[in-house]
């Protein structure tokens, strides 16, 4: 039998979960994703000569950004306090894969925090490396991983 939407009340109306209730934990996710790009584009990011300046240092900072404003974006989220915001970068000869980690020690998960954090790393990159490249695909943005809380760990 599928689980109940958590986010619906039983007027089927939309809701913030009240996570009043529950102990706090540690908690932790990890999420990736990935841009694909021209090789022309990757070694221009790879070599540091986009003109619009350092693109993996600003990636990373966007994304850390983006986690901390992550209940300011999806509607239903919570407000953290972010213990730890990691965002690794892995440039290739086709593009960058960026993996990103989210903690906190809370009533809820980080799952949301570590999603947009890679997210928006993408979307900096295509920003910064656009006038090399408009055809960049960004795609595979998914969860790795989940530690703490109710539900335990969980591992795609």
């Amino acid at each position: 039998m599928p689980q109940p939407l958590t986010h619906l009340d039983e007027t089927g109306a939309a809701h913030m979960v009240d996570v009043g209730h529950k102990q706090p934990t540690t908690r932790e996710a990890i999420a990736t994703g990935r841009i694909t790009m021209s090789p022309q584009a990757a070694t221009a990011i790879k070599q540091g000569t986009i003109k619009k300046g350092d693109v993996l240092a600003t990636a990373r900072i966007a994304g850390i950004m983006a986690a901390k404003k992550t209940a300011e974006l999806i509607p239903l989220c919570h407000p953290l306090p972010l213990t730890r915001v990691a965002i690794d970068l892995a440039p290739d000869e086709t593009g960058v894969t960026i993996t990103a980690t989210a903690a906190t020690y809370g009533q809820t998960g980080v799952e949301m925090e570590a999603l947009t954090a890679a997210t928006v790393a993408l979307l900096t990159l295509y920003d910064m490396a656009k006038a090399v490249d408009k055809a960049m695909v960004i795609g595979e943005v998914r969860l790795l991983s989940k530690k703490g809380g109710k539900s335990g760990d969980w591992t795609a």
